[in-house]
C-alpha cells in the first residue's frame, strides 16, 4: 500500500503496550512510584510546619521543655530525609507505615513538651498518609492516634476532661475518614482506567491487525484502488495502481495524461473534464469507463475506471475509491474480433462472388465447351480459395498445437521442386502488379515434411510477398541445405514492417498491414506448420526496404533441434537478429 512516508514505528502490540506504559504505567509500577511520591510529599509538609513552629516558639520563647520539643522536631526532620534515602519501590509495602507512626510518636513528644500549644493538629498529617495506605492504615491510625491523645490527656498535669479532649481525636478521624473514602474512590476510578486501558488496547491492536490485512489485501490484487479523501486529496493507493503508473506512459500525470487519453475508439482525445479522477473530484460515480493510454501509432494500454462514493458512520460523505482494472487484453480480442469477421466476410465474399458468377458464365456458355471450361476453372479455384480461407479459420480456432501435430504426415519433400511449383502458381498473381519473381536462388534440397502442409506454408509467404510489396517489385526466393537442414528464403521489396510490430508478428489475428485484406491468421498457422515439422519461421525487416522471411525444416526424421543458418551471399538478408508478425 503506498501512502505519505512515516517515520518506524513499533508493530501494534508494541505501540500499544508503549503507549500504555508511558502514559498510564502498569499497576505495579503505578503503586511503587506513588508510594515513594506520598512519602516524600507527607513528610516534606509536615517537615516545614514543624521547621515554622519550632521557630516560632524557640523565637517566643514559650517553650516549656525545650530538649523534648527539639528532639521530636529532630525526628520527624529525620523522618523527611529517610523518605529521600530509602527505595520504597525495593522493599514491601508495609514498611512505610514506619515514618508515619513515628511522626505520630515525635509529635507526642513535642505536645508533651509544650501542651497548651496546639501542636496536637500536627498529627493530621499522619492521619492523612496513614489513611492513604489503605483499610489498615485507616485502622491504625484510627487506634494509635486518639490512644496517644488520650494517653497524654491522662499524664498530663491538668488530667482534667473536657469537650476538647474529643473534639481533637474527632476532627482528626474525619480528616482520616475524608481521606480514606477520596482515597478509594481514586482507586476505584484508576482500576476502572486500567481495565479500559487494557481494553483499548486490545481493539488498537486488533484495528491495527485489521488496517493491515486490509492493505495486504489491496496489494495482492491485480487491479488499481485509489481512495481519494472528501476534500480531494489522496489517501490510499494500492501496489497494482503503482504498477500502472510505471509502466502505463501518460498515466497518473497531469500533463501526459492529457495528451495520451483517450476515449472508448481509441482516436478521440480524452477532454479533462472526462477525466476519471476529475469526474471523482466532482462527487460523479459511474461504471466502467474505458480510456486508452498511448498514441494510436504506439503500444498502448486500455484500463477501465469505476467510482464508487462512501459514507462514514453518519452518513456523511467519506471520499471516493476509484477502481483501475487493466482491460488491454479483452479490448484486444473484441477489436480483433470485428476485425476477423469484417475481413473473413470480404475474404469470402470475393472469391464466392466469382464463384457464382463464373458459373452462371458456364451456364451460360454451354454450347460452347472451350468457354465453359475456362469458367469453371476459375471459378474451381476460388472454391479452392474459399477452403483455404475456411481451413485457416479453423487451424486458427484450436487451442492445442497437438492438433496441428496430428494433422502432419511428415515424408521426404523435394523443397527445391515445391517451392519452384509455389512460384509458378503465383507468377501471374504478380504480374498484375509487375512483380517479378526471381527463382535463381533455389538449390536442390530435400527436407523430412508433409508435402501439403509444406506447399501451403509457402504458398502464405509467397502470398505476402506478394501482397504487401510495391508495384513494379521483386520476390527472391531460394533454397539450400546442409544436409542436416534446409533452409527457404523469401525476400521482398515492400514497405517493411514497424520495429514495433516485429514482436506481435506471428500472432493470430494480427495485421501489421491494416490497409490490405487479409485475416491476420496466415503467418500464425505457417508457423504453427514449420515448429510441427521440427523447423521455425523467423523474419527480419527494415522500414523502406522490404521484409526476409526464412523458413527451417529438418532433413531426416531425426534432424533434432535445428542450428541457426550460415546463410551464404544469395541468403544472407534473412540473417535471423527477430522474430515478429506480420
Amino acid at each position: 500500500m503506498h501512502s505519505h512516508p512515516a517515520p518506524t514505528a513499533p508493530g501494534p502490540g508494541r505501540v500499544s503496550g508503549f503507549l500504555h506504559e508511558t502514559f498510564i504505567g502498569t499497576p505495579g509500577s503505578r503503586q511503587s512510584a506513588g508510594r515513594g511520591r506520598t512519602a516524600v510529599l507527607n513528610q516534606l509538609m509536615l517537615c516545614v510546619i514543624t521547621l515554622v513552629v519550632a521557630t516560632i516558639s524557640l523565637f517566643i520563647g514559650d517553650t516549656g521543655n525545650i530538649p523534648a520539643f527539639l528532639a521530636g522536631a529532630m525526628i520527624v526532620f529525620a523522618g523527611g530525609v529517610a523518605t529521600f534515602v530509602v527505595p520504597w519501590a525495593a522493599i514491601a509495602r508495609g514498611w512505610i507505615l514506619v515514618v508515619p507512626l513515628v511522626d505520630v510518636a515525635a509529635i507526642a513528644l513535642m505536645r508533651l513538651a509544650e501542651p497548651m500549644g496546639g501542636l496536637g493538629l500536627l498529627w493530621a498529617f499522619p492521619a492523612i498518609w496513614l489513611a492513604a495506605l489503605g483499610t489498615v492504615g485507616y485502622i491504625v491510625q484510627c487506634v494509635v492516634i486518639p490512644g496517644t491523645y488520650w494517653w497524654l490527656v491522662a499524664v498530663g498535669p491538668a488530667q482534667t476532661v473536657t469537650y476538647a479532649s474529643v473534639l481533637l481525636p474527632a476532627v482528626i478521624l474525619a480528616i482520616a475518614t475524608t481521606m480514606y473514602v477520596s482515597t478509594r474512590r481514586y482507586q476505584a476510578q484508576q482500576s476502572l482506567l486500567d481495565t479500559q486501558a487494557t481494553v483499548l488496547s486490545g481493539a488498537l491492536q486488533r484495528a491495527q491487525r485489521q488496517e493491515e490485512l486490509v492493505h495486504e489485501v489491496l496489494d495482492a490484487v491485480d487491479f488499481g484502488v485509489l481512495r481519494v479523501s472528501p476534500e480531494g486529496t489522496v489517501a490510499v493507493v494500492n501496489e497494482a495502481l503503482g504498477r500502472f503508473q510505471n509502466s502505463i506512459p501518460g498515466f497518473g500525470s497531469r500533463d501526459q495524461e492529457l495528451e495520451n487519453a483517450y476515449r472508448f475508439d481509441g482516436s478521440t482525445p480524452l477532454p479533462r473534464a472526462e477525466r476519471p479522477l476529475i469526474r471523482a473530484l466532482h462527487g460523479e460515480v459511474f461504471d466502467n469507463q474505458i480510456v486508452w493510454f498511448g498514441h494510436p501509432d504506439e503500444r498502448r494500454h486500455a484500463l477501465s475506471f469505476t467510482v464508487r462514493r462512501m459514507r462514514d458512520a453518519q452518513g456523511a460523505d467519506a471520499g471516493a475509491v476509484l477502481i483501475a482494472r487493466d482491460v488491454t487484453a479483452e479490448m484486444t480480442a473484441l477489436r480483433a474480433r470485428d476485425r476477423l469477421v469484417s475481413s473473413v466476410s470480404h475474404e469470402l465474399r470475393t472469391p464466392l462472388t466469382s464463384v457464382l458468377g463464373y458459373i452462371d458464365l458456364a451456364l451460360d456458355s454451354l454450347d460452347r465447351p472451350e468457354h465453359a471450361r475456362s469458367s469453371l476453372e476459375v471459378a474451381s479455384r476460388n472454391g479452392e480459395r474459399l477452403l483455404e480461407i475456411v481451413a485457416d479459420i479453423l487451424a486458427a480456432s484450436s487451442a492445442s498445437r497437438m492438433s496441428i501435430d496430428m494433422t502432419v504426415s511428415p515424408e521426404d519433400v523435394d523443397v527445391a521442386e515445391a517451392l519452384g511449383a509455389a512460384a509458378e502458381a503465383w507468377r501471374a498473381r504478380a504480374a498484375m502488379n509487375a512483380l517479378t519473381i526471381d527463382t535463381a536462388g533455389i538449390e536442390p534440397a530435400h527436407a523430412f515434411a508433409d508435402p501439403l502442409r509444406l506447399r501451403q506454408v509457402l504458398d502464405n509467404l509467397i502470398s505476402n510477398a506478394v501482397k504487401y510489396n510495391r508495384d513494379g517489385g521483386e520476390i527472391a526466393l531460394g533454397c539450400t541445405s546442409d544436409g542436416t537442414t534446409t533452409w527457404v528464403l523469401v525476400r521482398d521489396t515492400g514497405s517493411g514492417i514497424a520495429e514495433d510490430d516485429l514482436d506481435r508478428l506471428f500472432e493470430r489475428y494480427f495485421r501489421a498491414h491494416t490497409d490490405v485484406d487479409g485475416t491476420g491468421l496466415g503467418l500464425s498457422i505457417s508457423r504453427d506448420i514449420a515448429r510441427a515439422l521440427g523447423g521455425d519461421i523467423t523474419v527480419r525487416s527494415a522500414r523502406g526496404v522490404g521484409s526476409t522471411f526464412m523458413l527451417s525444416l529438418p532433413v531426416n526424421a531425426d534432424g533434432g533441434d535445428i542450428p541457426a543458418p550460415a546463410l551464404d551471399a544469395a541468403a544472407s538478408g534473412a540473417a535471423i537478429e527477430r522474430e515478429g508478425d506480420r
